[in-house]
């Protein structure tokens, strides 16, 4: 059985567009029988990390010398195989989200290597990590507009020597409901995002053809660009 944390990084929490993608591929994962758990970012009291001369490297290995909710996450996070980075895109992140990446530094060990030509490290030995995955949402009609987003979850794998599993992303998400209701077109995309998420734990891999159902195109790049600018 999988064990996997999930962490939505939205302000919005319950009631964004990240949590109404992350909820089916959760519940993808599920089916296959997963131990998910799930924490907002929002919820938790995470503060900046403040320790610049690197406690957790150099002073106490794997300690933190910030005493918060990351105290109760870091043995969560231990225990994972799969670690779900959910997140909408701001510029890039939620600061609150950025706050829980940054202190994710105790988990790595204190010795760096070189890789392909760039510093990399590696989790503890004691962290069972060995994916992480990222669930995004953006109001904007490219995927593109998701690159930052991906490049920071990416490097975050690299450098801890884990896997990078892929990213479900999900473009101007919010054209998935009207009147704030699902429309046909956004039930389709979320029946992707579990089939995404039964993928990644049964298979070990979510299919290319699944990820772009779920990125698919809802409108014409015209047609939300004109709807923003009557926003104006």
């Amino acid at each position: 059985m999988s064990k996997v944390v999930a962490i939505n990084g939205s302000p919005r929490m319950e009631k964004g567009y990240t949590a109404m993608v992350l909820t089916p591929f959760i519940q993808g994962m599920l089916d296959v029988g997963s131990d998910v758990e799930l924490f907002y970012a929002s919820r938790l009291k995470v503060k900046p990390c403040t320790c610049g001369e690197m406690y957790c490297w150099y002073e106490k290995p794997g300690e933190c010398c910030i005493k918060d909710d990351m105290q109760l996450l870091y043995p969560k996070l231990r225990k994972a195989d799969i670690l779900i980075l959910a997140t909408p895109v701001y510029i890039p992140l939620p600061s609150e989200m950025q706050d829980i990446i940054n202190r994710l530094c105790p988990l790595i060990k204190p010795f760096l290597e070189i890789r392909e030509g760039r510093t990399r490290a590696r989790f503890h030995e004691e962290v069972g990590i060995r994916k992480i995955v990222l669930v995004s949402t953006g109001g904007w009609w490219e995927k593109g507009n998701f690159g930052t987003v991906v490049r920071i979850a990416e490097e975050l794998a690299k450098d801890a020597s884990v896997e990078f599993a892929g990213a479900v992303l999900r473009p101007h998400a919010f054209l998935m409901k009207e009147q704030g209701q699902l429309t046909e077109k956004g039930e389709a995309v979320l029946n992707a995002v579990r089939g995404a998420g039964y993928e990644l734990v049964n298979e070990g891999v979510m299919s290319k053809e699944t990820l772009e159902a779920i990125s698919r195109p809802l409108i014409s790049e015209d047609e939300l660009r004109r709807r923003y600018n009557r926003m104006l």
